[in-house]
């Protein structure tokens, strides 16, 4: 029922009015506006599962992420800009019961954002020794440098899998020249639980990095079957076919 009130002006106006699915209501002199609940059932069309599936494990990536103190300068907000970068990670899909929880370690996550550039680098080898190798040069240093590497290991807890990140500086001594090139090494690059980026800061400006991994599990999470129980565990999809996109 909508409730009604006289203006001043012998007027009568409604006190809430709805409008394309928004009421809009006075208080405090205001006039607010908010979605208005349906007891329809929600569309879930293949499209939108989709765009779901990623926002929500964005929305994961971020709630492990935030803790290792990543640096993104580039819009309004912290998770703002990691989220417009995450979005162009592939989906990956989940029931509804792991869905607030579970994040996976893939090439590609973004740990940083900013006005320097880019630091080439992927994992290899030095002399047969396992080795995250840069594009730094050796006597490119500018004053001020510092180099973070953030660290990411792929847990699995409560049988819900979770991306765990850490961070920490390096200097250069602790790196070693490769053909006038930078590169960590150690045995743990070819940890095949972890991924790694090398982010470059200088003040309030930082270099723009992706996690580098050999880490595959994700992958299990990314196929038509994985895309068919997630999808029913939510009530299935409401247009048809059912085929998942190429």
């Amino acid at each position: 029922m909508v409730k009604m009130k006289k203006s001043g002006l012998g007027l009568v106006i409604p006190k809430t009015l709805r409008i394309g699915g928004v009421t809009f209501y006075q208080r405090g002199g205001q006039v607010i506006g908010r979605v208005s609940e349906s007891r329809e059932k929600r569309s879930n069309t293949l499209a939108q599962f989709i765009q779901r599936q990623k926002l929500r494990h964005t929305t994961a990536l971020w709630k492990m992420l935030r803790y290792a103190e990543p640096m993104f300068t580039e819009r309004a907000n912290a998770y703002q800009d990691f989220a417009s970068l995450a979005n162009s990670l592939p989906p990956v899909y989940v029931e509804k019961i792991q869905m607030t929880e579970a994040s996976f370690l893939m090439p590609g996550i973004p740990v940083s954002n900013g006005k320097l550039p880019t630091v080439e680098q992927h994992l290899g080898t030095v002399d047969g020794k396992p080795a995250l190798l840069t594009d730094l040069g050796v006597g490119n240093r500018q004053w001020g440098e510092q180099l973070w590497l953030y660290t990411a290991e792929q847990r699995g807890e409560d049988v819900i899998p979770r991306v765990r990140f850490t961070r920490h500086m390096v200097s250069r001594q602790e790196m070693t020249a490769v053909d006038g090139r930078l590169a960590l090494v150690s045995d743990e690059f070819a940890d095949s639980t972890k991924g790694w980026a090398l982010v470059r800061v200088i003040g309030d400006r930082c270099s723009p990095q992706t996690i580098q991994t050999r880490c595959t599990l994700y992958q299990q999470y990314m196929t038509d079957e994985a895309l068919q129980r997630a999808a029913k565990s939510y009530g299935g999809i409401t247009d048809k076919p059912f085929l998942s996109p190429r």
